[in-house]
């Protein structure tokens, strides 16, 4: 096995112009870096948090904190061997972006404007309405306007994410005025 690749290039070994050369060329192991140490440290922490769960509920949040923490964990050995091996990311060609197309103040007042409302809202109203103002006040942002569909769909994801994490996470959301009809 060689040091270099045929091309010269240095992105199958060590570098042929030097230890700065290899870390450009290898430049996404700061993206598995940092993968591996968030993993770490959701690990740990869950390992050192409290149990948070009930007899009743065995799954809990620390299962899901394991998960993810390991997930990550496996996530960042899989694409470091990928750029140990030659893989490299590919810069995105960009041929339906107009870069000189100014940015639209409009849509990013109007999600600002909805992600406001919807923190004003959880409180009063709980989240399953609060949801749906939220999804639905952002495709309408975005540019949809079929708002009867929207709304439909924005108040079936919301309710389903109200009852996953209630029923299964024990993580209680606000329910407002639908606690009573679900709760």
């Amino acid at each position: 096995m060689t040091l270099t690749d045929d091309t010269g290039t240095g992105r199958a070994g060590t570098p042929t112009g030097g230890i700065r050369s290899w870390l450009r060329d290898h430049s996404e192991l700061g993206v598995s870096a940092l993968l591996a140490v968030v993993g770490v440290l959701v690990l740990v922490d869950t390992v050192t948090a409290g149990s948070g769960g009930t007899d009743s509920d065995p799954l809990g949040p620390r299962t899901v904190a394991f998960v993810l923490g390991a997930a990550l964990l496996l996530l960042s050995a899989l694409l470091t061997v990928d750029i140990l091996r030659g893989g490299h990311g590919e810069a995105e060609a960009g041929e339906d972006i107009d870069l000189s197309t100014p940015m639209d103040f409009r849509t990013v007042g109007m999600l600002a404007g909805v992600l406001i409302a919807t923190a004003a809202l959880i409180p009063l109203l709980g989240w399953p309405i609060a949801g749906t103002v939220l999804f639905a006040g952002a495709t309408f942002a975005l540019g949809s306007r079929a708002v009867a569909r929207d709304l439909a769909i924005a108040g079936g994801v919301s309710l389903l994410t109200w009852v996953l994490f209630d029923a299964l996470l024990g993580v209680d959301l606000p329910g407002g005025p639908l606690m009573g009809v679900f709760g």
